[in-house]
């Protein structure tokens, strides 16, 4: 091995390098303790013991550690304290695990000195919750869904920050890389809460662009060591968070941000990827002309004026489909639209008419290939292979419907009206199984026709991608059906989604198996395991289960400086709350569906109606009171609401947002997928 441990002569600590990774040079790992009576041991060999195992080590059966560090070791790091306590007596031991920069072994001496001590410790922990109660505390929300309040308020984000941004690993997989796709459908979820988190990812995917308008999809920090392949969605992810980023925030500022492409050989023809670490190009532009890039090399289209899919549109099991460079993807084009569409508003912002006009007549033009060509006669299709060949269609004897085609269908707004509703007719009929609380993928499961997608058709018959829940999928049908005012059916599938759901009951959680506080990334719909949770914590869905919820069906809409809401409620909902922090202010927000109203949403902030049903956020570190009043939806006959009341939330003050900690379950610690 060539982690090297040694102690310390100045603090005592147990320190380890690793002076032959080049990322890791210079740098020193430390644990220490508070004990002046400790042993330690850096060989693993001597802490587990022979045949031993971490449940039963044999360091536990000895009453110290033998202090045998060095080299040629298998390393670990062990610290062992004896004590004996009297009946009733307390004793506080505190352990320090960190890591030191490049200036040596003084400056990893400094650290460990200036982090010992009781005070020091508590301060740290301290800052850790400030800084949590900060973030989640930018929205809380008080519904009638006590899980809905806990997901929402707490575990979401939290999954969302700790796990897929910082950890970006899990129990189900060691990872560490960023997915270019990956992290910034993750970041477009903290607009609220840390929207300069979402500034800086967009620069740093920018600044894994090749010059050819391709991206990495997924590279190693600090090296920049990863893969470049043929998959055709990635990149455009960057135009589409940019939107949010600049429509949502008014920082058109950082359109000008100046960044490095990197430079590369492109993939071959005839390969799938490669794995090498680029290097900086010389050449640089800003943000605004990396998401033009972005959007040209989207601009790719074959024999059916529908975008080439190459070796994966966003579903990366299917990356056979055009891998010779024909195959055409269904979903791509709605999502092409939608960043057209968004991205012609930004366009003018910059003052580049003659590009936003480019994007508005792709569009055009793509609406229309997408209804000539995509739509099957019940929904829309998922794909063409290479040979022209539909996938998604009813022709076809396995994956006959893929949910994401309808779902962008609806939430493009490229779809045609009525045939959307017809695909998200399908949806309901076809992928929501009521019986076992899951929403298929896609169906049927792959499995013995001569259909070959890719690695997709590797996986067992409804399980994850290849025909069980995808909770990513899942998620945008329940968006959809929000976005078509379907009240009941976004609240029934939410309802389906949400994991505290699958554990209200024992036997719901022998069935799921999984945490139930935390979004897994798939349900698999295959007997005898129907209904068993998978991947849980690293997983894209707990980004945009967040925004399902906030602003699909709560209705929350920022642009700049004002809110505005247009939620979808269940019918029988009167209320709930919700308290925006703006920088240091705090807005309470109370949401009532009262019969009448002339049919008309009114707004009335510190007792003034507003006649532009805005609310106006001015950071004056005050409190405001907001009250937004909503016509109650007509209640149609067999239409439940799509939500049940329970009983109401006790209110949050500002002190509680801005002072406190949260009350949510105890979370694990964030180092996780």
């Amino acid at each position: 091995m060539h982690v090297t441990t040694e102690i310390d002569p100045n603090s005592g600590a147990l320190f380890a390098r690793n002076p032959y990774n080049t990322e890791f040079t210079g740098l020193i790992a430390f644990f220490d303790v508070d004990d002046a009576t400790r042993t330690s041991s850096g060989d693993r060999t001597e802490f587990i013991g022979r045949n031993g195992t971490l449940k039963n080590p044999a360091a536990m059966n000895r009453a110290r550690l033998s202090g045998k560090v060095g080299v040629a070791l298998d390393p670990c790091a062990a610290i062992q304290v004896s004590f004996e306590l009297a009946a009733g007596q307390e004793r506080e031991i505190i352990f320090r695990l960190g890591l030191a920069g490049r200036r040596g072994t003084d400056d990893a001496s400094k650290l460990v000195h200036r982090f010992r001590g009781s005070a020091a410790a508590r301060n740290a922990l301290q800052a850790v919750y400030q800084y949590w109660n900060h973030t989640l505390g930018a929205v809380q929300v008080e519904t009638p869904d006590a899980s809905l309040n806990v997901l929402t308020n707490g575990w979401l984000l939290y999954q969302t920050l700790a796990c897929r941004l910082w950890a970006r690993s899990g129990y189900y997989q060691s990872g560490g890389a960023f997915g270019f796709r990956d992290q910034l459908q993750d970041v477009m979820a903290l607009i609220h809460a840390e929207p300069q988190r979402v500034r800086a990812q967009l620069l740093l995917c920018a600044s894994r662009q090749f010059l050819e308008g391709d991206v990495q999809h997924w590279w190693h920090p600090p090296s920049g060591r990863g893969v470049r392949t043929h998959c055709s969605d990635d990149y455009l992810w960057l135009p589409l968070a940019t939107c949010r980023y600049v429509l949502t925030t008014g920082d058109t500022g950082v359109l000008d941000e100046s960044v490095h492409f990197l430079e590369g050989r492109q993939v071959n023809a005839e390969d799938d990827s490669y794995y090498d670490l680029p290097g900086r190009s010389g050449e640089a532009a800003s943000l605004y002309q990396h998401c033009v890039r972005a959007i040209q090399r989207g601009l790719q289209f074959g024999e059916h004026g529908l975008p080439l899919m190459g070796t994966g549109d966003w579903n990366d099991g299917m990356n056979l489909v055009g891998n010779h460079g024909k195959g055409e993807s269904v979903w791509l084009g709605f999502f092409l639209h939608t960043v057209l569409t968004q991205f012609t508003a930004v366009a003018r912002l910059q003052g580049d008419y003659s590009f936003a006009e480019r994007c508005e007549a792709a569009g055009v033009q793509l609406h229309q290939n997408i209804e000539q060509h995509g739509w099957d006669g019940e929904w829309y299709r998922r794909a063409y292979f290479d040979d022209g060949t539909p996938l998604g269609s009813a022709a076809n004897p396995e994956c006959q419907i893929d949910s994401i085609s309808q779902s962008w269908a609806v939430l493009s707004g490229a779809g045609d009206v009525q045939r959307a509703r017809l695909a998200m007719e399908a949806v309901d009929k076809r992928l929501v199984r009521r019986d076992h609380a899951l929403i298929q993928l896609l169906d049927p499961p792959f499995d013995k026709s001569p259909l070959n997608p890719g690695y997709i058709k590797g996986y067992v018959p409804g399980v994850r991608e290849n025909g069980g829940q995808y909770t990513h999928a899942a998620i945008w049908a329940a968006m959809a059906f929000a976005r078509l005012g379907d009240r009941r059916r976004a609240w029934e599938l939410l309802a389906m989604i949400n994991p505290a759901n699958h554990g209200k009951t024992p036997e719901g959680m022998v069935t799921y198996k999984v945490e139930p506080y935390v979004a897994a990334a798939d349900v698999y719909a295959l007997a005898p395991h129907t209904g068993r949770g998978g991947w849980t914590w690293y997983t894209g869905s707990a980004g945009w289960m967040y925004r399902l919820i906030v602003e699909s069906l709560l209705g929350l809409r920022l642009e700049v400086d004002k809110l505005y809401f247009a939620p979808c409620l269940p019918a029988d909902w009167k209320t709930f709350k919700m308290h925006y922090r703006y920088r240091e202010t705090v807005y309470h927000i109370v949401v009532l569906q009262t019969p009448g109203g002339n049919g008309k949403t009114s707004v009335t902030v510190d007792g003034v109606e507003r006649h532009d049903q805005a609310i106006p956020l001015v950071d004056d570190r005050q409190e405001h009171s907001v009250e937004v009043r909503m016509p109650a939806p007509l209640r149609l006959r067999g239409d439940p609401g799509g939500g049940r009341a329970t009983t109401d939330a006790p209110a949050v003050s500002r002190e509680a947002l801005l002072g406190h900690i949260p009350r949510l379950p105890p979370a694990p610690a964030p180092d996780t997928r």
